[in-house]
């Protein structure tokens, strides 16, 4: 008899161990290249990370650091878990971030609200014990200060010695050392700081939120209900002001830098030279349509122009990216969009050379090995996968790919580009890791995770399904590629589909990467699982991404129903039984579709929707859109409120009533249209969860609903 799987259960799906295998974190290589270390989960505690460190040498493991043991427990301020949904690190506990020192005697660890220094030897010394929390901590360049924020202050102090202040304390509007909520949320920006490469000077924000709208943001819990006047910058509003100073490690000498005259502008990012002799500040206007590179004297502020990048064409807008490296010769190794893909140029402080070029767009540079001229660097192939190639940094001459073509990878590399970690999935693969020299020549499995033996997934294997992909024409008849994956299916038989979306811009949710055992376990109840890649997506160039310019809630809306109306065609598919699922801009998207096209679905699940884009931050909102004070027809028209009463279909809403990201206010607004039109839906609220609402008991208690929603409508499985 064939072996009979047991049911892959969406409790088991979300419990401990994980069913994906390790999931290590924050992998990092010493400064001397001997330990790997990285953040590792336990196996009885999926969401608790420790730091662990790898011999490259003797090829041995051992913990560095246990969290449990280590760890205080105590609950983190309001900041710091502020701080974590940005980082999107908030279900996270133990540690979730450390930093090596720059001779590689030890490591520098943030735990509980305070800061610990774990050396090799297996000592560890506590830098910090405080009620207020160590925000932000960083090592310096050469180790000799440990510095933090605290009291929207910067500290700073010798490693083991007193820390004192080296910023005022000037209100509740300012904040030193921080990022302001826009760079931490939307830009990929989290500090606020940078240390001089030879620790003499230090580059810090100085924040002033004054002129930011107070948003009243109510987190409603399960025993009551805390209320948060937020400073939030909503779009069409007013933005922090930020500010740069210079200033020695005690705060003296300090040195306002010249950001223009212009105050409302985003501070993209902040670099040193190499050398220290210049700071490197990415200006980028409101309208991100440009970026100024100003090159600044550290020991005047004084800032010129560098070169400016624009937008790729006039009805786009420039990506920012950490795809860039300041090189000792004081050229400039830069990441662009200008000709239409992801590409690296070179640029000298006067002219541009182009080094790569083709219409597969380059997503990352991995690393630079300078003396051996080389650099690393991630691209799209084919679409749906990323694979790692190394070139020579003068454009001459072919890249050599490093990884397999039957994964989908991603790498980081050491400081210098001498050790290559790579990490790689495929449909039937959960994620790999290994360590490889410069050249892709693997060296040691850091974790195989092959699905065998122990394995938490290994039982699931007989019922696993393999995806099958494929394309279908959008409108302007641009190839949009799918993903299916089918359940057991008798002859004759038609059967629903679950047709999860995403939808906005960035995210591309269908890859020949792993996808988890979610999808596999909607599929073992009979369903049928179906992803498509509107326009407007990420890693086909800016042609793919532009329709969503102004226009949110168009061509993506009409993607995803050609996507429906491709599954309607095919004789296994029942089609009075296509539901629709998202959460975010997915929870968006289910709203939209169900307006724009009523009765071609069968049902809509709707999580954490954004209903009017005036309610979201300026930095995304508007990068996209547009500012709502110049062009609010297009916020009018992207809405999900005008239309709500023309949603016939059944539709259940889900929203965590403590998000700080969608606010509650996204749902409730739509509720209340809703019910003053006696408009007939379902929800099912979370008190207390933020944008996440997932974990050991409420991911099954979501998907669960879920099911049953679908199941009241009779969207269901054949008999």
């Amino acid at each position: 008899m064939p072996e009979q799987a047991p049911t892959l259960s969406f409790e088991r799906v979300f419990a401990s161990p994980g069913l994906d295998g390790p999931a290590p974190r924050q992998v990092k290589l010493s400064p001397d290249g001997r330990y790997l270390t990285l953040l590792r989960n336990r196996a009885d505690d999926r969401e608790r990370y420790d730091l662990w460190g790898y011999d490259i040498e003797t090829r041995e493991w051992r913990m560095l650091v246990d969290s449990e043991k280590l760890g205080s427990g105590r609950e983190l301020s309001e900041d710091e878990k502020m701080q974590r949904e940005r980082a999107r690190v908030g279900s996270l506990k133990g540690i979730i971030a450390y930093q090596w020192a720059s001779d590689g005697s030890g490591v520098l660890v943030p735990l509980d609200g305070d800061l610990f220094l774990a050396k090799l030897d297996g000592t560890i010394t506590r830098l910090t014990d405080t009620e207020g929390t160590e925000l932000n901590p960083k090592l310096s360049s050469k180790g000799a200060y440990v510095s933090f924020v605290r009291d929207r202050r910067l500290w700073v102090g010798p490693v083991g010695g007193e820390v004192t202040s080296i910023t005022p304390q000037e209100g509740e509007t300012i904040r030193w050392g921080e990022a302001e909520f826009v760079a931490q949320e939307e830009m990929a920006r989290l500090q606020g700081y940078w240390w001089s490469p030879d620790d003499s000077r230090i580059v810090v924000q100085r924040t002033d939120e004054a002129s930011v709208g107070i948003v009243t943001r109510a987190a409603i819990g399960a025993k009551g209900t805390k209320v948060f006047d937020q400073r939030y910058p909503a779009a069409g509003t007013d933005n922090a002001v930020v500010e740069l100073f210079v200033m020695n490690p005690d705060g003296s000498g300090q040195v306002k830098v010249d950001l223009g005259l212009d105050l409302d502008i985003y501070v993209a990012r902040v670099d040193w030279a190499p050398d220290g002799s210049a700071i490197y500040v990415q200006r980028q206007d409101r309208a991100q349509t440009r970026i100024d590179m100003l090159k600044v004297d550290p020991a005047t502020g004084a800032s010129t122009i560098w070169f400016t990048e624009t937008a790729a064409r006039p009805d786009y807008w420039v990506n920012l990216s950490d795809n860039y490296r300041f090189l000792k010769d004081g050229s400039l190794f830069w990441w662009s969009e200008r000709d239409g893909y992801g590409h690296f140029y070179r640029f000298d402080g006067q002219s541009w050379l182009q080094i790569t070029s083709g219409l597969e767009p380059i997503t990352a540079l991995v690393g630079v090995d300078e003396a051996a001229g080389t650099f690393t660097y991630q691209a799209t192939t084919d679409v749906l996968t990323q694979q790692i190639y190394r070139a020579p940094l003068g454009g001459q001459g072919g890249a050599q790919l490093l990884t397999d073509p039957a994964f989908t990878n991603s790498a980081s590399m050491d400081g210098a580009g001498k050790l290559l970690y790579v990490t790689r999935s495929n449909p039937n693969q959960p994620p790999q890791s290994y360590l490889a020299t410069p050249d892709g020549k693997q060296v040691a499995w850091i974790e195989e995770n092959r699905v065998e033996g122990a394995h938490p997934y290994a039982p699931y294997l007989v019922s696993h399904v393999t995806p099958e992909f494929g394309t279908i024409a959008a409108e302007d008849g641009t190839p949009l590629h799918w993903m299916m994956l089918k359940p057991t299916m008798e002859p004759g038989k038609r059967y629903p589909v679950f047709f999860q979306h995403y939808g906005g811009p960035g995210p591309q949710t269908v890859t020949k990467g792993w996808g988890g055992a979610l999808a596999q376990s909607i599929v073992d109840k009979g369903y049928i699982f179906f992803q498509l890649d509107n326009r407007g997506s990420a890693n086909r160039g800016v042609d793919f991404e532009q329709p969503l310019y102004r226009a949110m809630g168009g061509a993506e809306v009409r993607d995803q129903k050609t996507g429906a109306q491709f599954l309607k065609s095919l004789d296994f598919v029942d089609p009075a039984k296509v539901a629709i699922y998202g959460w975010s801009f997915g929870g968006y998207m289910t709203l939209k579709q169900l307006e724009a096209d009523p009765g071609l679905y069968a049902a809509g699940i709707s999580g954490a929707p954004v209903t009017r884009w005036e309610l979201y931050d300026t930095h995304y909102t508007e990068r996209y859109m547009g500012d709502p004070r110049e062009v609010p027809e297009a916020y009018e028209k992207a809405s999900a409120i005008p239309d709500a009463t023309k949603i016939s279909d059944p539709l259940l809403l889900i929203h965590g009533m403590a998000d700080d990201n969608v606010v509650f206010e996204n749902s409730s607004e739509l509720i209340s249209v809703l019910q003053e039109s006696n408009t007939p839906f379902e929800m099912m609220l979370y008190p207390g969860y933020t944008h996440r609402v997932s974990g050991e008991k409420i991911g099954p208690h979501v998907w669960n609903a879920i099911m049953r929603f679908l199941a009241a409508h009779g969207v269901t499985p054949p008999e």
